[in-house]
């Protein structure tokens, strides 16, 4: 019995250590992302390639943690946060109704929730 608790913990230990998030480089790849957003709602004629960046960074970062970690969340926000970089790429060329607050909320909330798992 306790090998397999040993187990579990050095599983546990290896895959914080593999998980972006636990380290400085979270802050170094979904900061900036982060920022970027934060200055697309203030900065309404580059928003849209500050979002497509922002969101694209995001989700391939996301996606790349859920594979090296396992983390559930990010299984959740990397396909998010590429859909919402593609809806704003398409908003961007007006191929897409684009309202920014329902946008943000239809991507921050769901985000938000998936924090919980």
């Amino acid at each position: 019995m306790e090998t397999k608790e040993a187990n579990s913990a050095a599983s546990v230990a290896s895959s914080h250590a593999k998980d972006f998030a636990c380290s400085g480089k979270g802050l170094l790849i979904w900061g900036p992302s982060a920022a970027a957003i934060i200055a697309g709602d203030q900065w309404a004629s580059a928003r849209p390639w500050l979002w497509f960046a922002a969101f694209l960074v995001a989700g391939v970062a996301c996606l790349a943690n859920a594979a090296r970690c396992g983390r559930r969340h990010c299984y959740f926000t990397g396909p998010l946060f590429l859909l919402a970089a593609v809806y704003d790429a398409l908003g961007g060329f007006h191929l897409v109704p684009m309202n920014e607050t329902v946008f943000v909320g239809a991507v921050a909330i769901p985000a938000a929730l998936a924090y919980l798992s």
